[in-house]
């Protein structure tokens, strides 16, 4: 009888284990980026609107601005887009794309089904730069500084909550800025 009982009692404290670890998580903490803190990588990349002229992460030094990592085959990305487009309407910086491992046709047609709300797009077609970033998916936002170090990162879509925290630490270094 013992033999037929140790494996349901062994399953039931896993699970246990497992409810107990979900409520004890705390979402932020679960991936750490290194490089938060330090620069952001110089990336020179095509943009998607203009294949043959590229853009440099470095041409921003000297101001606050957003990266925002995307691609015509993410649907958390349709999920966040109006949070983004609010994010690059009322905060004041400029928000840029970075269309990642995506087809050109398909991130220009995905544009101009939802609407194109970044200042301009960096387009990263074979992932390579994304490395470089510390990319684990779409979406993604990073929040860097006029100094052009990578103050904040969050992994996974934009939403109403997330938006008011971002929107509130780019006031913040805005007001270091200008101090």
């Amino acid at each position: 009888m013992i033999r037929l009982l140790l494996p349901l009692v062994t399953f039931v404290g896993l699970i246990g284990l497992l409810i107990i670890g979900m409520q004890t998580a705390d979402e932020r903490k679960l991936v750490d980026s290194p490089l938060v803190g330090r620069p952001i990588p110089n990336l020179v990349l095509p943009q998607l609107h203009q294949p043959a002229k590229t853009t440099s992460t470095a041409d921003r030094l000297g101001e606050v601005w957003v990266l925002n990592v995307w691609g015509s085959w993410c649907q958390s990305c349709r999920i966040e887009h109006p949070y983004v487009g609010r994010l690059a309407k009322e905060s004041g910086v400029p928000v840029v794309g970075f269309n990642w491992k995506d087809e050109r046709d398909d991130a220009l047609r995905w544009l101009s089904q939802f609407g194109d709300v970044w200042a301009y797009h960096m387009v990263d077609y074979e992932g390579r730069s994304a490395i470089d970033l510390g990319v684990y998916g779409a979406p993604e936002t990073f929040l860097i500084d006029h100094r052009g170090i990578i103050r904040h990162k969050h992994i996974g879509p934009i939403d109403e909550t997330i938006l008011g925290d971002l929107m509130a630490r780019i006031q913040r270094l805005q007001q270091e800025v200008g101090a």
